[in-house]
């Protein structure tokens, strides 16, 4: 008799090889950024990090699409070079961190290509809105094994976003009709992973 039982041994049997090859990798913040730049004024770029990263990447080398991300980024620890700057980004006009320190990206979907990640779809969430992005996956890198016995990977990604639509508002307009901070906000990941 065909039962219920026996149809979850076998469907837990056929996903064993898949739950063997997924490895998890811890992202290590000393080796990690989140770079990001805007227009200023209509006429140049400025450029910060946040230099605060942490998470966890879930690679399955028998299926890449099962794989999966989750970044944490704290937002206090933006860093554009100037102070002043900074201060007025951590403030309620922007990105109001003492109400909101973390914003998050979790992945839902990895699109393959030449057997490589070229997309990673997921959602993204600053200051308690949430958004789907997809970063373009440009480099992902061989597993290594550094000095020390570390097994290591690196990837490098991008995206664009607008920022009204987390509600980061704030802008003032020129009188030659263009306005101080631009909307668009492109978006670059280096991200390197430990195997755990």
């Amino acid at each position: 008799m065909f039962t219920f039982k026996r149809l979850f041994i076998i469907t837990l049997l056929l996903m064993i090889p898949h739950l063997a090859l997924a490895a998890s990798w811890k992202i290590d913040p000393a080796h990690t950024t989140v770079e990001f730049k805007i227009r200023h004024l209509m006429i140049s770029w400025v450029k910060g990090v946040f230099t605060n990263v942490e998470g966890t990447v879930v690679i399955n080398e028998a299926d890449l699409t099962r794989s999966n991300v989750k970044i944490q980024i704290a937002t206090p620890s933006i860093d554009t070079n100037n102070k002043k700057r900074d201060d007025h980004l951590r403030s309620p006009e922007f990105f109001d961190v003492a109400t909101y320190p973390i914003m998050t990206f979790v992945s839902k979907e990895v699109i393959i290509a030449n057997e490589q990640p070229v997309e990673i779809v997921g959602d993204l969430t600053i200051r308690d809105v949430t958004r789907e992005v997809t970063l373009e996956v440009e480099d992902f890198s061989q597993a290594v094994t550094d000095p020390w016995g570390n097994t290591r990977r690196g990837a490098t990604s991008s995206t664009k976003i607008n920022r009204k639509d987390y509600g980061l508002t704030w802008s003032k307009t020129l009188e030659t009709g263009g306005v101080v901070v631009g909307d668009e906000v492109r978006i670059s990941l280096e991200v390197e992973m430990i195997k755990e």
